[in-house]
């Protein structure tokens, strides 16, 4: 049975027909052999990380995809800062933030544009005019991650239970920053009270949170609206960068490292803030891919490296943005192509798979992005092979949205698909042995051995 796994995850593979591809998806109507022949000799079925119908962000979808339950998901916000080196407090709150165009229309602040193009010294400047804000006993800092994304932290008397401020759209108006409803709050009534004529201690502190963020975001907006690199902007015909939106707050939580939960040491290699500060959350290790800008030979000289990387790892997870960054274009014909040239650069895998017998490799998304229409991702579940020794072999020729769902794997869900890879590398604990003090789910778990000479066991003598 195979003693290591390459888990390869092509991002926002999943989509909807198109009139433009005879009402076929993109994978549908690609042209991919070394896919198909990957599931001809597997085990194949449809997965999504969450409810059918949800659509997921990639860090919701890869953290169950890993094995961690949603309530114990951080936020993007944390992610992103631990991916750009911020060391958070277990107490501070980190939120996306990212410059943009906004103008004034009726008494509110709307979208213009979301994500201006600007160089670097602009943003730096933009940054430095509105890096750091204090009021009330809550410190705001900017922290930049790339370009004109960065990540706000929060310090204080503070909550990540607050709504987004950016609508994603443009010429939408910006949300305002309210407190989220809690349970309690829809236990106690519309008041807020909690029954004693007072109020939680967290809907304070989101209360206030939202108060103060909304006074900052107001701060950078009639700061930067007369910022000098505006000025300079309007001049070239540029549009200002005139404010921030907000989205995402989360705090870290205590959670059990990877290794310790699934007796798996594990690589990922992706691109991005996001995975790098998911991986370290986790305790897995992290590696950047490839990219000279060449797609096909960038994803096959990754492949070809994954080997020699299993000397220090099990689980090696071999991530690829191109699939969604393409659906995000609008484009079904451009999508098909890059799926085409990642289906290329996995035949340089076919003869490793049939000469290793101790390799598992599974290939599956971590959601649908659809080609057309304004949805940013979508729900429907994506494709999913397994391919091993002793992984069943079903009736599937082809790797595809409609003739995954044939497979014998049938329809996985969330954290179902780590404890199907345990279970194929031969570690899936038998449900009620406890070999270890703290839970885990793989077998056997690493575990104190009994010895004879311990002094400070103690002997039981009867009644």
């Amino acid at each position: 049975m195979p003693d290591k796994c390459l888990l390869i995850v092509l991002d926002g593979l999943g989509d909807r027909s198109h009139e433009v591809l005879d009402w076929q998806t993109p994978l549908q109507a690609a042209y991919t052999p070394h896919l198909d022949r990957l599931a001809q000799n597997g085990a194949n079925g449809l997965y999504h990380a969450g409810s059918l119908g949800e659509a997921l962000p990639s860090e919701t979808a890869h953290f169950a995809m890993f094995g961690y339950d949603r309530e114990d998901f951080p936020g993007r916000g944390p992610l992103e800062a631990l991916g750009a080196g911020v060391d958070l407090a277990r107490n501070e709150v980190a939120i996306l933030a990212h410059f943009a165009a906004l103008e004034e229309r009726d008494g509110c602040l709307a979208l213009v544009r979301d994500v201006p193009r600007a160089d670097e010294e602009e943003v730096a400047e933009l940054i430095r005019a509105v890096c750091m804000w204090e009021q009330d006993g809550i410190h705001i800092r900017y922290v930049p991650v790339k370009g004109v994304f960065g990540v706000l932290v929060l310090s204080g008397e503070v909550s990540s239970d607050i709504t987004d401020t950016g609508p994603m759209r443009h010429g939408r108006f910006l949300p305002d920053v309210l407190p989220l409803v809690s349970n309690h709050s829809r236990r106690a009534g519309a008041d807020g009270t909690d029954g004693t004529g007072g109020t939680g201690s967290e809907e304070v502190r989101a209360r206030n949170t939202a108060c103060m963020l909304r006074a900052y975001l107001l701060h950078a907006w009639r700061t930067l609206r007369e910022h000098p690199v505006n000025v300079r902007r309007e001049t070239a015909g540029l549009p200002p960068i005139t404010g921030l939106v907000t989205q995402r707050a989360g705090r870290l939580r205590p959670i059990q490292p990877f290794s310790r939960r699934f007796g798996l040491r594990g690589l990922s290699i992706a691109s991005g803030a996001v995975f790098r500060g998911l991986t370290r959350y986790l305790g897995m290790a992290w590696q950047a891919p490839r990219d000279t800008g060449n797609l096909e030979a960038d994803f096959g000289q990754d492949l070809a490296s994954v080997w020699e990387l299993f000397h220090r790892y099990v689980l090696i997870h071999l991530h690829t943005k191109a699939p969604d960054e393409a659906a995000h274009a609008k484009d079904p014909l451009l999508k098909k192509t890059v799926i085409e040239a990642l289906d290329r650069a996995l035949g340089t895998l076919e003869q490793r798979v049939h000469d290793d017998p101790d390799l598992l490799v599974v290939v599956t998304s971590d959601h649908s992005t659809p080609s057309s229409g304004n949805m940013v991702h979508s729900g429907e579940p994506v494709p999913l092979l397994m391919h091993g020794a002793g992984v069943r072999r079903d009736l599937v020729r082809h790797f595809d949205e409609i003739h995954a769902a044939q497979g014998c794997l049938g329809s996985v869900r969330g954290t179902e698909l780590i404890r199907l890879i345990l279970n194929y590398l031969d570690m899936a604990r038998l449900e009620g042995v406890r070999d270890t003090p703290e839970d885990c789910l793989f077998w056997p778990g690493d575990y104190q051995p009994l010895r004879i000479d311990d002094p400070d066991t103690d002997v039981f003598q009867g009644p």
